[in-house]
């Protein structure tokens, strides 16, 4: 059973000024982040923008990835509002070398608890892969509560929950109850939530000076909390100006002026970056860049 721990990447999708996919840079971006110590790669997350993507877009980004990958384990993200639905996306992938799927409840139709975890038994009685639960209400409009995700703890191919739930004290017994590994999902909570004593986080952030937040996980890991914070402090700027637009644009604008993709392309109905927080966003990853070596960690 693969554990579910560390600092995993939601990767973007990178588009070619034309609009299709920029194979070539997405390669780097992966190359980059595996040599960075990373735990896994998340492809077809809510950076990854998975609802603009064709079924053969998703084809090439999917063999693009694993051919970069090496030994890099891989989660996919799958929605829908059915169980059918989800189904259906894992069946698509079954076969490939797959660590798990990372699945929100229903979206729009705002089920009921008990209707959530009815979902969830539909899909695992399905599906041969292990799954991340994706508690994220303010996209899928339905707020997962805390005894729902324990009751989904208790079945066996419910392995971990990403944790966009907003709400500290779910958190907190989550954790724990020590019978999911919590992943922030929340990348101004990734202190916070490893600190408490979860298992890692799943930060769109993390493409950017990702060895810091390896380098956060492991002194926390290891109890040097002044040097995980004085981490933790050095990114928070950074990571504020990430989340000023929607994401993935200011991180795309970022990683396309530090040769990551030959420009900030996005699918509509997303917009690229404003050319202030583009600004802003450069200048906050220049000044993590200009601390790296007072906190004694590599480019």
């Amino acid at each position: 059973m693969h554990q579910f721990s560390g600092i995993w990447v939601p990767l973007v999708t990178p588009f070619t000024s034309s609009g299709g996919i920029d194979c070539a840079t997405l390669r780097h971006i992966v190359e980059d982040l595996r040599d960075a110590g990373i735990a896994g790669l998340v492809v077809f997350g809510t950076t990854g923008e998975p609802a603009t993507l064709s079924e053969d877009e998703k084809k090439v980004v999917l063999e693009c990835v694993i051919g970069a990958a090496g030994t890099l384990p891989i989660v996919v993200g799958a929605s829908g509002i059915t169980a059918e639905d989800v189904c259906a996306q894992l069946e698509a992938i079954a076969g490939l070398s797959i660590a798990g799927a990372l699945i929100t409840p229903p979206y729009y139709v705002r089920p009921s608890q008990p209707a959530i975890v009815e979902f969830y038994r539909d899909i695992g009685a399905a599906a041969s892969l292990p799954i991340i639960v994706y508690d994220i209400p303010y996209r899928t409009g339905v707020s997962m509560e805390l005894e729902t995700l324990r009751l989904l703890a208790r079945l066996p191919f419910i392995r971990a929950v990403k944790d966009c739930g907003g709400d500290i004290r779910k958190t907190g017994a989550l954790i724990a109850d020590k019978q999911l590994c919590v992943l922030s999902g929340d990348d101004h909570m990734v202190f916070h939530t490893i600190a408490q004593g979860g298992a890692g986080a799943i930060a769109a952030s993390a493409h950017l000076h990702p060895r810091l937040f390896v380098e956060m996980h492991r002194a926390l890991n290891a109890g040097d909390i002044s040097r995980a914070r004085a981490i933790h402090h050095a990114l928070a700027p950074l990571i504020d100006v990430l989340y000023a637009e929607p994401s993935p644009a200011p991180v795309k604008s970022v990683l396309a002026i530090h040769g990551r993709g030959k420009n900030t392309v996005v699918r509509k109905p997303l917009l690229a970056a404003s050319a202030d927080v583009a600004r802003r966003a450069r200048e906050a990853y220049e000044a993590v860049t200009s601390s790296l070596k007072s906190l004694e960690v590599a480019a």
